[in-house]
């Protein structure tokens, strides 16, 4: 069947060093954009729903987004397949930058109370869910696939950056106008992003004959099924679901259990984070510049077993900067191994199957982890959080010990 006409928009994607690539430097330009955007509508809405309800509602409201975002993100896979990763970012990308500037415009206007902060929650978790497998498949989209290391390892780069550089944007928008100043900064950073993702040049669109088609339950189905059938993603799919399950829960509220546990306070989670956000920025800069790494899913492996240990040690270490060197520790091991989720991901995606295939991988990471925080508070305030930290440790263990077993992913390598 010939393919469709090449447009401006869509043209051949090559293998050209992602960061020399002005086509990759835009994709990274729009995705700092909007990631920093993301740090500062956090900061707002929390701090707007503080100042409009009790810390129980403020609670609730900032937790809403979770619910659509966790239902939703497989259809949005499903999305992204059939209308193309692009064109989903630059509408998802449009109309959060639309619903934080109203959002902006009625606290400007008066005191709206709680209700317009829920629907914004939750509409902003309905985009999530269609957004997010957007962004993990357009990479596939815009670079040959022996640039994916490369790309991962930017992307996680520009994610520490933007969380280094949102929180105080946020926090100055906040302290000079108030949360409507900082819903309105989050709405231009979304709006910078747009242009760049226009001027984006994509690769052409999978044949017509294997793109998603039928309805939307049938491209699911056979996302799913193309999912299982595939050995080296289907083994990577439990990888990631068993390490982010068990990796979440104590680098977030366990960490903060800790440091109340050990006397750190608030100051030590702040140096923990530090020493967990360098190791993961460094090594995401250095796959960057390296851009690619031999023997992938062996050495994915293998990382998944040593970032256990790091995690069940970190509840025994008496000291802060011994935790943070342990924290440090853990952010290179993770953030190598989740340039390496990533890249293997998508190299090994058929291109008409990546979106429903990043939703899946995403849906572990995005919408079934979060929900082991409470149960982990939970835990720790029964047993404390040697016992709570070791358990979990072992579940994120489990990942590595099940990649060395798949003998296809563990023998899974990078394309050059």
């Amino acid at each position: 069947m010939p393919s469709a006409p090449t447009s401006p928009a869509h043209v051949p994607v090559t293998d050209r060093p992602a960061h020399r690539d002005p086509n990759v430097l835009r994709w990274l330009g729009a995705y700092a954009s909007s990631a920093t955007g993301d740090n500062v509508y956090y900061l707002a809405l929390s701090w707007a729903a503080v100042q409009a309800g009790t810390p129980a509602q403020a609670g609730l409201v900032t937790a809403l987004s979770a619910v659509p975002r966790a239902l939703l993100m497989l259809g949005g896979g499903v999305i992204a397949d059939r209308f193309g990763p692009r064109r989903v970012l630059i509408s998802s990308d449009t109309m959060r930058c639309v619903l934080v500037l109203a959002v902006a415009g009625l606290l400007l206007a008066g005191r709206p109370g709680l209700w317009p902060l829920a629907a914004l929650a939750l509409v902003f978790g309905v985009v999530d869910a269609v957004m997010m497998p957007a962004l993990g498949a357009l990479p596939t989209r815009i670079t040959g696939r022996g640039q994916l290391a490369r790309v991962h390892g930017m992307r996680g780069l520009v994610v520490r950056l933007a969380s280094v550089v949102g929180a105080p944007l946020g926090g100055l928008g906040v302290a000079l106008g108030g949360p409507a100043a900082a819903f309105g900064l989050a709405g231009l950073l979304f709006a910078a992003s747009l242009p760049l993702l226009i001027a984006l040049r994509v690769g052409d669109e999978p044949a017509k004959d294997t793109r998603a088609r039928g309805t939307a339950w049938s491209d699911l189905a056979d996302g799913l099924r193309y999912l299982r059938g595939h050995r080296v993603l289907r083994a990577l799919i439990v990888v990631i679901a068993l390490s982010d399950l068990g990796f979440v829960g104590p680098l977030n509220i366990g960490l903060t259990l800790l440091a109340d546990e050990r006397g750190w306070g608030a100051g030590g989670v702040g140096w923990v984070l530090a020493g967990f956000g360098t190791g993961a920025g460094a090594v995401s800069l250095l796959i960057g510049v390296r851009g690619r790494v031999p023997r992938a899913g062996l050495v994915l492996s293998v990382s998944g077993v040593a970032g256990a240990v790091a995690i069940a040690a970190l509840a025994y270490v008496p000291h802060i900067a011994a935790a943070v060197a342990v924290a440090l520790s853990i952010g290179l091991i993770s953030g190598l191994n989740g340039v390496l989720c990533g890249a293997l991901l998508q190299a090994g995606s058929d291109r008409a199957y990546v979106g429903r295939v990043t939703s899946v991988s995403t849906f572990f990471s995005l919408g079934l982890a979060p929900l082991t925080f409470p149960l982990t508070g939970a835990a720790i305030g029964l047993w404390g959080t040697g016992p709570v930290f070791t358990l979990s440790a072992a579940v994120s263990g489990l990942a590595g010990v099940y990649g060395l077993c798949s003998g296809p992913l563990r023998r899974a390598e990078l394309p050059r």
